[in-house]
């Protein structure tokens, strides 16, 4: 029987925090789509974690939240900047084009995923052009699609420019939890000018649900009415809300991402395969040969080959030191 610990923080349970608030919210009648006191608390929470005054809503999935949130961010003649590998990019199906009505999306260059400064210089600098879809957000990734972290100062520094050209902000921050963890500061998200932001449920320990957070309250009119025809309006919103006040109000959202960290930190102490990127969240990137990786496969062990060529390992709030430990044995022989 395969093991799928460390192929995704997706394959692992919710967290015991996530678990207990949704038996809590299961109880009694409230009124529906989100309008209740479970979900006005969970927003109160998420407004409490970010410092900001901002307009809050769950939804099922990273996916429809980074989709919806583009959507009201471009017209459907105009594009988004993102790193070329980005989740939006390469893992949503062309979802951001089908909400959007065919928005664009224009895939940048940059080590381990991260983008510099001088690569948004280009395109910012790209005159209107009738014949192509100019851009008109930027989308960024914290932590990235390679396990690395922007600092403050690093993404505030790619939100400037992009601001100071006009064009609209997105955040996807479907591992903001161990960014946070990493030393990001969530309060200065506002801020430095995102104008919107996908908070990660799923992946820190939480049952399916993500949180968009809209800074800029205009795009707030009629959002309800988008996620209603996009699906992602639920009768039942309190139990999408509910997992993020049992992790936030109790400060596992952090705390539990930290430990998912101090895992991948463990495994790449351990590994005898080369590690491809910085490790500085939940995950550690190598270089390995199909040979090697059939072995650990056949081993019991599943794990993805990524977009670059490296095959991933992802550590999550469940991840135990045992299991680590465990793996790192199993990689040191199939690597002789």
């Amino acid at each position: 029987m395969a093991r799928y610990d460390f192929a995704s923080d997706n394959t692992a349970p919710a967290a015991p925090e996530a678990i207990e608030a949704l038996i809590a919210a299961n109880t009694g009648f409230t009124p529906g789509y989100g309008s209740d006191a479970i979900s006005a608390r969970a927003a109160d929470a998420v407004r409490g974690l970010l410092d900001a005054d901002a307009e809050v809503r769950f939804v099922a999935s990273g996916t429809a939240a980074n989709a919806i949130s583009l959507a009201a961010l471009c017209r459907p003649f105009e594009a988004v900047l993102a790193h070329e590998h980005a989740h939006i990019c390469t893992d949503e199906t062309g979802a951001p084009g089908f909400f959007g009505q065919g928005i664009g999306l224009i895939g940048l260059p940059g080590a381990s995923g991260r983008l510099l400064p001088d690569t948004l210089t280009a395109p910012l600098a790209a005159p209107d052009f009738s014949h192509r879809q100019s851009a008109a957000a930027l989308s960024l990734t914290n932590a990235t699609e390679y396990g690395t972290t922007y600092s403050t100062q690093a993404l505030a520094a790619l939100v400037a420019p992009a601001k100071a050209k006009g064009l609209a902000v997105h955040l996807d921050g479907a591992r903001l939890a161990n960014a946070a963890a990493g030393g990001f500061d969530l309060k200065a998200i506002g801020p430095m000018g995102v104008d919107i932001l996908v908070v990660g449920g799923t992946k820190a320990g939480m049952t399916p649900t993500e949180a968009v957070v809209i800074f800029d309250r205009q795009l707030a009119r009629r959002f309800d009415a988008r996620l209603k025809q996009a699906g992602q309006l639920p009768s039942k919103g309190r139990f999408y809300a509910a997992p993020f006040i049992g992790m936030l109000e109790s400060g596992a959202f952090i705390e539990r991402a930290a430990h998912a960290n101090a895992m991948a930190r463990r495994l790449a102490a351990l590994m005898p395969f080369t590690v491809r990127h910085p490790v500085e969240a939940n995950a550690v990137f190598v270089e390995m040969d199909d040979g090697a990786l059939s072995r650990l496969h056949a081993a019991g062990w599943f794990v993805y080959r990524f977009l670059d060529g490296s095959v991933r390992f992802m550590c999550s709030w469940a991840t135990t030191p045992e299991a680590v430990d465990e793996l790192g044995g199993v990689l040191a022989d199939i690597s002789r």
